[in-house]
C-alpha cells in the first residue's frame, strides 16, 4: 500500500513539473479563443449590421448562419486532412484563414461580402473545433487528459466574453467592422506559435516516424524510457482496419451513435440561441437599449469560463458521465423557467431580472457539463486510424445541428412564442439526460487505447470505466 500510495505521489509530481503539456494546452487552446470569438462577436455586431444594410429576420439569421455553413465545410474536409498532414500543421493553416477572413470582413462593402467572409471565417472554426481537442487528447497523459483537453473549450469561453468586450466597447461607435477585424491579432499569434509545437506521437506512429514519436513523448513525458507507451499505441493501431467503411462497422457504430447523438443534442437543446441572440433575448426581457443588452451578454459569458474553470478541476475527478447528466438536468430546468418567465404577466415588471438569472444559469450548467464534455469525449472515444474522420462525421453534425437552430430560433419565436420555444428545447434537454444514462460511457483515467479496445471486444458504452 505505502508503495501504490508512493507510486500515486510521484505520477502527481511529474505532471505539476510537466509544463511542456500544458504549454501545448494554452497555445492550441487560442484556436479556441478564436473559434469563441468569431461565434460569439456576431451577437453584437448584428445590432449594427441590420441598421447599415437595412435587413430583415432572414437576412439577419443569414449573416449570423454564414459561419456555420462555412464551419460544416471545414468540419467535412477537416478530417481527411488532419490524418493526412498531421493536427498541428491543421491547426497553422486554420489560424491563417482566421487572419485573412477576419480582415476581408472588416472591410465588406455589402452584405454578400460579408456573407461570404463569415462562410469562410467559419471553414477555420470547423477545423479547429475538432482538431484542436484531438491534439490535445493525443498528447495528454490519460489522468489529466480530461483537464487539458477542456483547455479549449475553457478558450472557446474566454473567446466569448472577449467578443462581447469589444462588442460592448465599440457600440458607442457603431465599430461593427472593428468587432470582425480585431481576431487578426490571436490568429497571427496561434499561426507563429504553434510553428514550435510538436506533432502528435500517436499521428507519428501511425505514419511510421517511430523515432519522432519516441523523442516527442519523452519531452512531454518528461522520461527516458516511453517504450511501454509507444508499444500500446503500435499494438492497438495494427488491430485497426482504418478506412470510412470501418466507422460503420458493428464494433466502431456504437461510438459512432453516441458521438453523433451528443453532437446534435448540443446544438438543438439551444445552447448557440444564447450565444448568437443573447442581446436580442435581453432585449425581449426589457433592455432597451443595445449597449444595456450587450453588457448583461457579456455578464453571461463570465458565468461561462467561471464554469469552464469549475468543469477542468472536476472532470478527471467526477467523471465525464456525471458532469454530464448533471448539467443536461439543469439545463432543462431553466428552460422551463424562462418559458415561465416569457409567459406570466405577473412577472412582467421582474422580467429583465428573471432572463438574467435563467440565462446566467443556464450556460453555467452546460459550461460544466455539455459544453466541455462533448468535445472531450469525441476525442477519446475513436480508434486512432480513424480518429480523425470520425471526429470530421460527429463535428458535421454537431455545425448542421447549429445551422438549422440558428436559423431557426427568430422563426421559432414567431411561430411558437418566447416560451413555447424555450419549452421546446427544454424538451430536447429531457430527451438528452436520458439518452446519457443509458448510452454515454465513462471514460475517466482510461488510456486512448483501452477505450478502442473496449470497443472491440462488442462491449455496450456504460460498461467502460466500470
Amino acid at each position: 500500500m505505502h508503495k501504490a500510495n508512493l507510486g500515486e505521489k510521484m505520477v502527481k509530481i511529474s505532471i505539476v513539473k510537466n509544463t511542456e503539456i500544458y504549454i501545448i494546452a494554452i497555445i492550441s487552446g487560442i484556436s479556441g479563443m478564436l473559434f469563441g470569438y468569431d461565434t460569439g462577436v456576431i451577437s453584437g455586431a448584428i445590432l449594427f449590421i441590420k441598421q447599415e444594410f437595412a435587413l430583415g429576420s432572414f437576412m439577419q439569421e443569414l449573416v449570423i448562419s454564414a459561419v456555420l455553413i462555412g464551419a460544416i465545410i471545414g468540419a467535412f474536409v477537416g478530417g481527411s486532412l488532419a490524418d493526412r498532414f498531421g493536427r498541428r500543421k491543421m491547426i497553422i493553416f486554420a489560424a491563417i484563414i482566421f487572419a485573412g477572413s477576419a480582415i476581408g470582413t472588416s472591410v465588406s462593402p455589402n452584405v454578400i461580402i460579408l456573407i461570404i467572409g463569415r462562410v469562410i471565417v467559419g471553414i477555420a472554426i470547423g477545423m479547429a473545433s475538432f482538431i484542436a481537442p484531438l491534439y490535445i487528447s493525443e498528447l495528454s497523459p490519460p489522468k489529466i487528459r480530461g483537464s487539458l483537453v477542456t483547455f479549449n473549450q475553457l478558450f472557446i469561453t474566454i473567446g466569448i466574453v472577449i467578443s462581447y468586450g469589444v462588442d460592448y466597447a465599440l457600440a458607442p461607435i457603431n465599430g461593427w467592422r472593428y468587432m470582425f477585424g480585431l481576431a487578426a491579432i490571436p490568429a497571427t499569434v496561434l499561426f507563429v506559435a504553434m510553428i514550435f509545437m510538436p506533432s502528435s506521437p500517436r499521428w507519428l506512429v501511425n505514419e511510421g516516424k517511430m523515432d519522432k514519436a519516441s523523442s516527442t513523448l519523452k519531452k512531454i513525458r518528461m522520461k527516458d524510457n516511453v517504450k511501454d507507451e509507444l508499444d500500446e499505441i503500435l499494438n492497438s493501431l495494427n488491430k485497426q482496419k482504418g478506412g470510412r467503411k470501418e466507422l460503420f462497422s458493428p464494433l466502431i457504430k456504437p461510438a459512432m451513435i453516441v458521438g453523433v447523438s451528443l453532437a446534435i443534442l448540443q446544438q438543438i437543446t439551444g445552447i448557440n440561441t444564447v450565444i448568437y441572440y443573447a442581446p436580442t433575448i435581453f432585449e425581449f426581457a426589457g433592455f432597451h437599449s443595445s449597449a444595456a443588452a450587450i453588457f448583461a451578454t457579456f455578464v453571461v459569458g463570465f458565468v461561462n469560463v467561471g464554469f469552464t474553470v469549475v468543469a477542468i478541476f472536476l472532470l478527471d475527478r467526477v467523471g465525464r458521465r456525471k458532469l454530464l447528466l448533471i448539467g443536461l438536468a439543469g439545463m432543462s430546468g431553466m428552460l422551463i423557467m424562462l418559458g415561465i418567465a416569457f409567459i406570466l404577466p405577473s412577472l412582467l415588471n421582474q422580467l429583465g431580472t428573471l432572463a438574467a438569472i435563467g440565462l446566467m444559469a443556464y450556460v453555467g450548467f452546460f459550461a460544466i457539463g455539455l459544453g466541455p464534455v462533448f468535445w472531450l469525449l469525441i476525442s477519446e472515444i475513436y480508434p486512432l486510424k480513424v480518429r480523425g474522420l470520425a471526429m470530421s462525421i460527429v463535428t458535421e453534425a454537431n455545425w448542421g445541428s447549429n445551422l438549422i437552430i440558428s436559423l431557426t430560433f427568430l422563426t421559432f419565436i414567431q411561430l411558437l412564442g418566447r416560451s413555447g420555444t424555450f419549452w421546446l428545447y427544454a424538451a430536447v434537454g429531457i430527451i438528452a439526460v436520458i439518452f446519457t444514462y443509458r448510452y454515454v460511457p465513462e471514460t475517466k483515467e482510461r488510456t486512448l487505447e483501452e477505450i478502442e479496445e473496449h470497443w472491440r471486444v462488442g462491449k455496450h458504452p456504460r460498461e467502460l470505466g466500470r
